[in-house]
């Protein structure tokens, strides 16, 4: 869907963007990962062809990214951007129309959006009589009014309680699952593990990491593991794994925490604990998307200083 080529975006004396190159697959959501100044914003910027990059190239469908390919792009952006005097109803229809469509398709476009949740009553209140929730209610709408075949979120569960930030985030899945391609810019690492296909994380406008949810967190596996058991005789560090915890439980059942030794197999430490320990479960660690973030980000930091 989308492929970023070489951006280099430079402000002053501040280089935003540092030669970022990024493949986003069509029908996938894509998570762009960050701490504050990193770059995001900016390249999200670029896509929308708010700002123009100093060099680099971006690609739409295998085409050279232009003005008429904004009528396909969705953009919720962080900082929001309705008019406070408006009505919601008019300025709805206003923002649709900028997007392509008729007066008539807006309208029934909005009655079927309004309905689904469950905000038919906002059409004649003004902006800035809603919250901050639901002013993101409908900047939702409009960013998704026109049925774009690319989504950018910038942030797109801020202002939201837990109640409506799982509705938008299964509306988010329900579009994806039509065939929408979705961009995601979030500081929040718990929803990236349910929402993203593939992420790429920028630190200093540089890009440090990217690939499928999948294959990111198999490459940072740390080969360990958790063992429940009741125990038959003790057990020790030998050449098989390093025991790095064993907390002693309650009836005997206790949690032993391993590591693998290098060249190691999960089988090979199973027959070594078969004669020791009466096993009950075992589980591997596997590192999530947040700490992944904070080691890559950290390692980044420190190798700058």
């Amino acid at each position: 869907m989308l492929e970023i080529k070489n951006i280099v975006k430079q402000y002053a004396l501040h280089r935003a963007l540092d030669d970022v190159s990024l493949l986003i697959p069509e029908g996938k959501i894509f998570g762009l990962l960050g701490p504050n100044g990193a770059g995001k914003t900016s390249l999200i910027r670029i896509i929308n062809q708010i700002t123009a990059p100093d060099s680099g190239v971006i690609y739409f469908n295998n085409e050279i990214l232009t003005p008429q390919h904004i009528e396909q792009i969705g953009y919720l952006p962080e900082e929001r951007g309705l008019y406070k005097k408006m009505k919601v109803g008019e300025q709805m229809i206003y923002l649709a129309q900028l997007k392509g469509l008729s007066k008539q398709e807006s309208k029934k476009r909005l009655s079927y959006w309004f309905e689904k949740l469950d905000i038919t009553n906002w059409w004649d209140k003004k902006v800035e009589d809603l919250s901050k929730g639901m002013q993101q209610k409908v900047q939702f709408v409009a960013t998704v009014l026109h049925d774009p075949k690319l989504i950018i979120l910038d942030e797109p569960f801020s202002g939201f309680d837990p109640v409506n930030a799982q509705i938008i985030q299964d509306e988010i899945l329900e579009l994806n699952k039509n065939g929408a391609t979705i961009i995601y810019s979030t500081h929040r690492m718990e929803t990236v593990e349910e929402l993203c296909d593939n992420i790429a994380l920028i630190n200093k406008s540089k890009k440090i990491l990217d690939g499928s949810v999948k294959d990111i967190k198999k490459q940072y596996t740390t080969h360990t593991y958790t063992v429940d058991y009741k125990t038959y005789s003790s057990i020790a560090d030998n050449n098989l794994f390093h025991i790095l915890d064993n907390k002693q439980g309650v009836d005997a059942e206790s949690q032993l925490k391993i590591k693998l030794n290098d060249g190691v197999t999960l089988n090979q430490a199973i027959s070594y604990m078969l004669d020791k320990l009466d096993i009950l479960q075992i589980q591997e660690i596997i590192p999530s998307i947040h700490d992944i973030f904070i080691e890559k980000v950290t390692t980044n930091l420190s190798e700058h200083e």
